[in-house]
């Protein structure tokens, strides 16, 4: 057992094996989450719009060469709201980068514009979009460290944004 081990240390001190504790690289897709609340944009929010949350999904179908870099890619977005007022209308969804309790600019649009707004019934929203091109860079930086970038809907109420959460890795 001892010279296996041994053997498995000098494999992974040549390269000759992946010794970390993260799969080789793939090109199979890499699933992302966030719990979306008012409470988390930056300033909080304080208005009729304060009331919901909400929860997103998004899947990034990568590309990457053999040394395991992300050479291409698209992301898939599903977000779901509820609680907020039937009137709410949500005119942008995006990715930012920025830790908590930071603004950032939008470096991934879902395609939501105020020209094609989300509408709630019942007080629930769903959207779902697939395919949305990702630059390499943008998606390397996403998945190397997916806490520094956040997900957030934006209505004319709160142009800002009115739910917002840290994405986190979940596959």
């Amino acid at each position: 057992m001892k010279r296996s081990g041994v053997l498995l240390l000098g494999l992974c001190l040549l390269g000759a094996v992946s010794c970390d504790d993260a799969a080789a690289p793939s090109n199979l897709p890499i699933v992302l989450t966030a719990n979306l609340a008012p409470a988390n944009e930056v300033p909080p929010i304080a208005n009729a719009e304060s009331s919901g949350r909400g929860a997103v999904q998004v899947t990034l179908n990568v590309t990457r060469d053999g040394t395991g870099a992300i050479t291409a890619g698209t992301a898939d977005f599903h977000f779901q709201l509820s609680g907020f007022p039937a009137t709410t209308t949500v005119v942008g969804a995006h990715i930012h980068p920025g830790a908590a309790g930071v603004n950032g600019s939008v470096i991934v649009n879902t395609g939501v514009v105020a020209a094609t707004p989300v509408t709630f019934s019942d007080g629930v929203a769903t959207f779902s979009v697939s395919g949305i091109p990702v630059p390499a860079a943008t998606l390397q930086s996403i998945v190397n460290n997916p806490a520094a970038f956040y997900f957030n809907v934006h209505s004319p109420t709160n142009p800002g944004g009115f739910a917002r959460g840290q994405l986190n890795r979940t596959l």
